[in-house]
């Protein structure tokens, strides 16, 4: 990458700044950049702690295109976030090859179902229209198709909503019910059409969940990404997260019942099989269908009454597996039944139908017996809903990932605003590597360019009750101090609980004092969508806004309508999740201290994620009001106050 270095893209006089009027040049952004390129070049791992405000999409940016168009490099940029993903194609980088001489092809890949299929939206429309009980659904095809005659892509993204999942399910892309080459439509597939450009493109950007979704498919011998030299994981602090989504089983009762349904519908008389007429197997989706729901009410009730509170499960249900035979049963009859069908393109739905059934049965079985013992399972359930979702996965996905990502691509580079704990050192990023098993790694620790000494203050109130307690002391006293924070700046404020239930209690308790205040309260729940609770917020200016858990990171409201962060409770987690439960075990058992290593760090990067939403822009300025005083008197209390943003004042009162 000699030909033209990073600093003479992001320098002083460099290709930016003779194009972009106002350009800041940030000496932690080259840095950034220079580090990058260095183990790009190299082919070497490289993990980046980078504070708000450093520029870290332009600093991986510029030297993976660099790589790319001058070095012939494949590389690909994955993200968490939808949003994120849109600013790197649709604004970066459009920009950066704009004002850089090096022709670099970026493509965005998304996931295979997000992309409608030609051939199966023919044969569904077909299918729909003999069944005139299902007028919304055959109109909903009717608009599917005038979109597919004239839409670039093909894609969700820019159809601009979601149909219903009945419809959509029977229109999408999907490698089990794919003709390839022999299906009439391949040259025309927006599927096809969009992996031949992937496989044409230097830069890939896509997000982490289908980025572990090829990794997991590349277990099994197939792929979905080309190969790649590069692999750039921006908000990396959530990788670990979604690998164990996505390395592991997840059997939702929903799922099952959706796919039961698209076959057969009792009460509608329609799906697959009455298309095709095909009596016994209409038979065997009935009683599959009501003995899934007997044994997903069973799972609910076992939860309920024996179950941990977490949801784990130690040991085997002592269940029945009819459910697993049902659908091995139903895999036979629909097997049966596909000779009988002339059209291929018809065919192949009832294979692919057959191949769902037998994967769900293989999955449950694999849950029910606790297949792989390296594996942690668990149920999820929520009161208010009947879904139920059996789930299984390693406590250590950072085996896994070494293995398929970390010593088999050259070069990766992992970089968030929190990935470091501690003061600064090669140690501080101990917990990030271990979590995510990178061994062999240079680390880098940038703060945040912003002025946080004269933009930003710190206030801890000192005095109140310790939230360890059994008592709801604490509680009643952070419910008394959150009004006089809020009115500090007139609301424009954000929140932050550390459980669902304290947030809930806050609403009832202070709903009449913002009534009477003329303060806006926006308040996180099931019903509210957290994006349109978070444009409400930008668009209230003196709104105050209640979240937890997700939305102590990802909330991105810069200027004057977040002023202020409230953080009710330094955020260690109450209700362990099985996974981190699992790895808390294993730590106590080789003579760790699972408080000190997993506990404490997880709990400073969540901080830091917290206090994070206060500044976003050199205008910003703000408060940070900290309502748990263990922060003063724990000896864990330096790890948080360490994560604070250098020179911001701290106030303690």
């Amino acid at each position: 990458m000699s030909r033209l270095d990073v600093a003479g893209v992001l320098g002083p006089h460099g290709l930016i700044a003779r194009h972009l009027r106002g350009y800041e040049v940030r000496d932690e952004q080259i840095r950034m950049a220079q580090a990058v390129a260095q183990v790009i070049e190299e082919k070497r791992h490289l993990m980046v702690e980078a504070g708000t405000g450093v520029g870290k999409s332009f600093a991986y940016l510029v030297p993976a295109i660099l790589a790319a168009a001058e070095s012939g490099k494949r590389v690909v940029v994955s993200t968490r976030t939808i949003n994120l993903q849109e600013q790197l194609v649709n604004i970066d980088v459009p920009f950066l090859t704009s004002v850089m001489p090096q022709e670099c092809k970026a493509v965005l890949v998304k996931g295979r179902r997000q992309y409608v299929s030609i051939r199966r939206l023919k044969a569904a429309r077909e299918r729909f229209l003999r069944d005139g009980s299902l007028h919304e659904d055959t109109a909903e095809l009717a608009a599917l198709g005038r979109w597919a005659g004239r839409t670039e892509d093909g894609s969700l993204s820019s159809l601009g909503y979601h149909p219903p999942s009945s419809v959509w399910d029977a229109v999408q892309s999907d490698s089990g019910n794919c003709l390839k080459q022999a299906c009439p439509h391949y040259r025309e597939c927006f599927f096809f059409r969009a992996a031949r450009k992937a496989w044409s493109a230097n830069l890939l950007i896509v997000n982490h969940s289908l980025y572990l979704s090829d990794v997991a498919l590349r277990a099994q011998g197939g792929t979905l990404l080309p190969d790649h030299d590069v692999v750039i994981f921006d908000e990396a602090h959530d990788l670990a997260k979604v690998a164990a989504q996505h390395l592991g089983l997840r059997i939702a009762s929903g799922d099952v019942a959706n796919q039961l349904n698209a076959l057969y519908n009792d009460r509608k008389k329609s799906g697959l099989l009455a298309f095709h007429r095909q009596v016994a197997a209409q038979k065997q989706v009935i009683q599959t269908l009501h003995v899934s729901d007997a044994f997903f009410d069973a799972v609910r009730d076992w939860k309920n009454h024996h179950g941990e509170s977490n949801g784990r499960v130690r040991v085997p249900l002592p269940l029945p597996d009819r459910v697993v035979n049902e659908l091995n049963k139903l895999a036979i009859v629909l097997h049966d039944g596909i000779s009988a069908v002339n059209s291929a393109e018809q065919r192949i739905e009832l294979e692919a139908a057959r191949n769902s059934c037998r994967r769900f049965a293989r999955d449950l079985s694999s849950w029910l017996t606790q297949g792989d013992p390296q594996n942690v399972y668990w149920i999820e359930s929520k009161e208010d809903r009947k879904s139920i979702v059996l789930a299984g996965a390693p406590p250590d996905v950072g085996l896994i990932l070494r293995r398929e990502i970390f010593e088999r691509v050259s070069s990766c580079v992992l970089t968030s605003a929190t990935l470091a704990v501690g003061p600064p050192s090669r140690k501080m990023f101990l917990f990030s590597r271990s979590r995510l098993g990178v061994r062999d790694i240079a680390t880098l620790h940038l703060g945040s360019p912003f002025d946080f000494r004269n933009k930003a203050k710190v206030y801890i109130r000192q005095g109140l009750p310790d939230p360890s307690g059994d008592d709801t002391s604490f509680e009643d006293a952070v419910l008394r101090e959150i009004p006089t924070y809020v009115s500090r700046t007139q609301g424009k404020a954000l929140v932050l609980f550390s459980s669902y239930r304290m947030l809930d209690r806050a609403n009832t308790a202070l709903g009449p004092w913002f009534r009477k205040a003329g303060i806006k309260l926006l308040v996180q729940s099931d019903e509210h969508d957290r994006s349109k609770l978070i444009d409400a917020f930008k668009a209230d200016v003196n709104s105050v806004l209640f979240g937890t858990d997700s939305f102590w990171q990802g909330v991105d409201v810069p200027g004057e309508a977040l002023s202020n962060v409230i953080i009710t409770r330094l955020p260690f987690g109450r209700n362990v999740h099985p996974l981190r439960e699992a790895r808390r075990e294993a730590i106590e058992q080789r003579g760790g201290n699972a408080f000190k290593e997993d506990d404490l760090p997880e709990a400073v990067l969540k901080f830091k994620q917290g206090i994070g939403r206060l500044i976003r822009s050199h205008a910003d300025e703000g408060i940070i009001v900290i309502l748990d005083s263990r922060i003063l008197w724990k000896s864990y209390g330096e790890q948080f106050l360490g994560a604070l943003p250098t020179g911001i004042p701290v106030i303690v009162e």
